[in-house]
């Protein structure tokens, strides 16, 4: 990721964090990154990568593009070298790197990619504005992050909302922003990038829908809810007694009888 992400990113950088980013990546490859192509012969920039769980995909589903793939963290880029190596993919390029520290590559890629990680910065216009140097004039820059504003379920549940507020209110208090997704749009826009567009990604599961219940559902909403747990109790935001009850409620959501929805949403733009 960019910036020093070490007291921003707030879901930390333990294996268990590692690992609920590989289920959500493995779950959601298809709401978010069936259209993830590119050109063959590509160079893409990654900005942002953390572990490597969308590298991973975004390299299988392009085998003829090239991909520089930067983060601040050196510990993050460890674990994204052996997922790769692991992999077998040969068409990735690690890079410890922070973008807003200067411009390097200046108009070396056709394409640049964010994922999931402009929520977690206090200037996100800037990042693509940085980013956008690097890129060919013609090029794109596609941006994903989810919205935790969209977050619905069945049963409701105020005390699972309050939970879920800890995670938004401790993101703000880093300088991200949690609820970021619905202003893709205008922050691309003001970027300076063209002929922006924006898709919404719905994902919803009940179930009916056994996969994405327990990828997504459990073992990404819910397990990065519970991860802010300890700050949220420091900060005074919720007691134990309070969250216990909360997380309860939520996890009702993936009971038999239970719904979950949330929203991500992808955009794309060019650069002049």
């Amino acid at each position: 990721m960019m910036e020093d992400m070490s007291e921003q990113y707030v879901h930390g950088y333990s294996e268990k964090e590692s690992q609920r980013l590989s289920d959500q990546a493995g779950t959601l490859t298809q709401i978010i990154h069936h259209d993830s192509i590119f050109p063959p012969g590509s160079k893409i920039l990654e900005a942002g990568c953390g572990t490597g769980a969308q590298t991973s995909i975004l390299a299988q589903l392009n085998p003829g593009c090239e991909f520089t793939s930067v983060d601040i963290s050196d510990s993050s880029l460890e674990i994204a070298r052996k997922r790769i190596s692991a992999a077998g993919i040969t068409n990735v390029t690690f890079v410890h790197l922070d973008i807003m520290d200067e411009v390097f590559f200046t108009d070396r890629f056709d394409h640049a990619v964010f994922c999931f990680v402009l929520e977690h910065l206090k200037k996100p216009a800037e990042a693509v504005m940085k980013v956008m140097q690097m890129v060919k004039s013609g090029g794109t820059i596609t941006a994903i992050e989810g919205d935790h504003g969209s977050v619905c379920f069945h049963p409701e549940s105020e005390k699972a909302l309050r939970t879920i507020e800890c995670q938004v209110i401790l993101q703000k208090m880093a300088g991200g922003d949690a609820c970021i997704g619905r202003k893709i749009y205008p922050l691309l826009v003001s970027a300076g990038l063209s002929n922006v567009m924006v898709t919404a990604r719905i994902v919803y599961a009940d179930s009916g829908k056994s996969n994405l219940v327990d990828g997504f559902t459990r073992k990404t909403f819910i397990a990065m809810i519970e991860g802010v747990r300890k700050p949220s109790v420091a900060a005074g935001l919720i007691t134990e007694k309070e969250w216990e009850e909360g997380i309860s409620d939520l996890y009702r959501s993936a009971a038999k009888d239970g719904t979950f929805s949330y929203t991500f949403y992808k955009g794309t733009g060019i650069v002049p």
